[in-house]
């Protein structure tokens, strides 16, 4: 039986169905401090203002099997709007069915029609599978650069 397979833009009705999903992908990635209630307030917050970001939902069979979240940011280097991929995470028992490729391609396409000049994401050191994929649709290391951050 094939699959039925659904990608829609997440709205903040999506906010409950959204919570299990990002536990499952902060524990995939080992990012520490997962608080459902916390993130519930911040995915509320980010799905009720279009400026901030957008996220998009995969179904399988009507199941939640994956999501995807960007925001925003102006860039002076990158001339205009960005988008930053913050999350992308498909359950395991859903890889493979092209649900990653469909999201990223349906975010890209939002990302143009609004204006972005640029996309650009983070990738754990070791996570070679997210590395081969998103570099088989064009996406590529900033040779000279390196993340850093701080805790405001």
């Amino acid at each position: 039986m094939v699959p039925t397979i659904d990608i829609r833009p997440a709205t903040t009705t999506d906010a409950a169905v959204l919570i299990p999903l990002v536990g499952q992908y902060w524990r995939y990635e080992a990012i520490e401090g997962f608080d459902p209630s916390r993130v519930a307030s911040l995915l509320e917050r980010v799905l009720s203002d279009a400026k901030l970001g957008h996220a998009w939902l995969a179904l399988v069979n009507d199941a939640p099997a994956g999501y995807l979240l960007a925001v925003y940011v102006f860039s002076l280097e990158h001339q205009g709007l960005t988008a930053e991929i913050d999350e992308l995470f498909v359950l395991q028992q859903y890889r493979g069915l092209g649900l990653g490729k469909r999201m990223l391609a349906t975010a890209e396409e939002t990302f143009r029609s609004g204006g972005c000049t640029n996309v650009s994401l983070q990738i754990g050191r070791d996570n070679a599978a997210a590395r081969a994929f998103y570099r088989g649709r064009g996406y590529f290391d900033r040779t000279g650069f390196e993340l850093v951050g701080k805790a405001l």
